[in-house]
């Protein structure tokens, strides 16, 4: 399909609705359409999908992948799958879209997609994907966006609690911490035979070889946290809630009826009816969430979370301030304080990395090292202390980290040895290197450290899924019960 583009202005869509409406289709229908075209997604995990997907409809060299740890990019390439805070903005494409714009209120990477929201935009057109909760603010804040609202291709049914005994196969059993994920998966085992485990700690090919298995109908239980609730489309018939509230990095709340839909609409993809329900421990949802969650009638967003994408560079202290700024703008409220700036807050103590950040461009450069994730999610003395150790080296004599240093923090993680959350840990630990590796000005021999560190990232995960299979599979059992 060859999209016109004799139209004068360019146009915004938002397309809007519950899930399973076929939004990202739409989307990747309309870009490969287009001359060239760029998304933004939320997990890497789905950038890759989707790449995949434009590579056989558009061939390898004109489609490119950019995240933050792969980075495939043709010097022809047209078509650019991206994750959100990874998008090339400086490219300037006929079609740019942002999948799961309700991210925009999402307290840790909200800004980042709020910012999408004000300043991607494609040159022909701009297509903004998401449910329905942020359709006031859209229209209040991007005024000349039009609105195409889709219905689910399938209806989704509440049917009460149950034990997870007598659970019925193609469930996916929802908790919100890995203890709990852990705890369900080893009751599924003794009960069911085993379950497929997913969490959002995994790597993409650790989670893609769990739901491979699960799919294959080798276990017929997937036991996940709501990480499920964006990217898998699997043959989920139904969704059992185990918990209703979370930590999201904060404090423990209750989840909003919206945020339980996004979960609970995994069950009954495509044309298939699904169901959703609870877990006898927890007891049933109350009549009015079931109600917003069959009809997909919520509450709208109040807020999108903003941050100052103006930066000023002048000097440390303006920097900070600049990074404190409120916004102006009704509707838009500060983000919290991210990762980089916490990890900024608390580097600028040191007086010899505020002494060697005192010009614009060492400035920068230590916002860049601040920048980079902490993929364990604990924000520790530990990652603050290894950002110090490669700023350190990079505002160094030589202006690289050195290759031995690297090879030592590195090879310390090629091992596959230890259980479950010592395999997750490494993974983490190893994307950082992935992550430093595509920054060709920071190390020498950038492709071949990508190469290491990705070769290690895949022993590792495929080390975590046998881990993950031993533990909360036993296939005996398994087949026994599927008979």
């Amino acid at each position: 399909m060859q999209i016109d583009t004799s139209r004068t202005r360019s146009r915004i869509v938002a397309v809007l609705g519950p899930t399973n409406t076929g939004k990202t289709h739409l989307a990747m229908e309309r870009m490969l359409g287009h001359a060239s075209g760029m998304i933004g997604f939320p997990l890497r995990l789905l950038a890759r999908e989707n790449y995949d997907r434009a590579v056989v409809l558009k061939g390898r060299g004109l489609v490119a992948l950019i995240t933050g740890e792969e980075k495939i990019i043709p010097p022809g390439a047209r078509y650019f799958l991206c994750t959100a805070e990874s998008m090339p903005l400086d490219r300037k494409t006929a079609f740019v879209g942002i999948d799961e714009i309700q991210m925009c209120a999402d307290p840790d990477r909200g800004h980042i997609f709020t910012e999408r929201l004000f300043s991607a935009r494609g040159r022909d057109e701009t297509m903004f994907l998401g449910s329905d909760v942020i359709k006031s603010l859209i229209r209040q804040l991007v005024p000349e966006a039009e609105f195409d609202t889709r219905p689910r291709l399938s209806t989704l049914s509440y049917t009460g609690e149950r034990k997870t005994a007598r659970l019925k196969p193609r469930t996916a059993v929802v908790a919100f911490s890995a203890s709990e994920v852990y705890g369900l998966a080893e009751l599924v085992r003794r009960q069911r035979g085993g379950a497929a485990v997913v969490l959002g700690a995994l790597s993409p090919r650790t989670r893609n070889a769990q739901v491979a298995m699960y799919q294959e109908g080798e276990v017929d239980y997937l036991v996940a946290t709501d990480a499920i609730g964006m990217g898998l489309n699997m043959d989920v018939d139904h969704v059992a809630f185990a918990g209703t509230q979370k930590f999201d990095g904060r404090v423990r709340r209750q989840l909003t009826a919206s945020e339980l839909a996004q979960t609970a609409g995994r069950a009954g993809r495509h044309m298939n009816d699904g169901t959703f329900g609870t877990t006898a421990n927890i007891g049933p949802l109350d009549a009015d969430t079931v109600a917003r969650i069959e009809n997909h009638h919520f509450e709208p967003l109040k807020f999108l979370y903003w941050r100052n994408p103006n930066l000023d560079f002048s000097s440390l202290a303006a920097l900070m301030r600049s990074l404190t700024e409120p916004p102006r703008t009704p509707g838009l409220i500060k983000a919290r304080e991210a990762g980089d700036e916490q990890a900024l807050r608390h580097l600028a103590q040191d007086p010899e990395i505020a002494a060697r950040a005192a010009s614009p461009t060492g400035l920068r450069l230590l916002w860049d090292v601040c920048r980079i994730p902490d993929f364990g999610k604990v924000m520790s003395d530990a990652h603050s202390r290894l950002l110090g150790a490669i700023h350190g080296h990079l505002t160094g004599p030589r202006g690289r980290l050195p290759k031995d240093w690297l090879a030592a923090q590195v090879t310390r993680l090629e091992r596959t040895d230890g259980g479950i959350e010592t395999l997750a840990a490494r993974i983490a630990a190893i994307r950082t290197w992935t992550y430093v590796s595509h920054h060709p000005d920071w190390l020498d021999d950038a492709s071949g450290w990508q190469d290491r560190t990705r070769a290690i990232e895949d022993k590792l995960s495929d080390a975590l899924h046998r881990g993950l299979t031993q533990r909360f599979v036993d296939k005996r059992a398994a087949i026994l019960v599927s008979r």
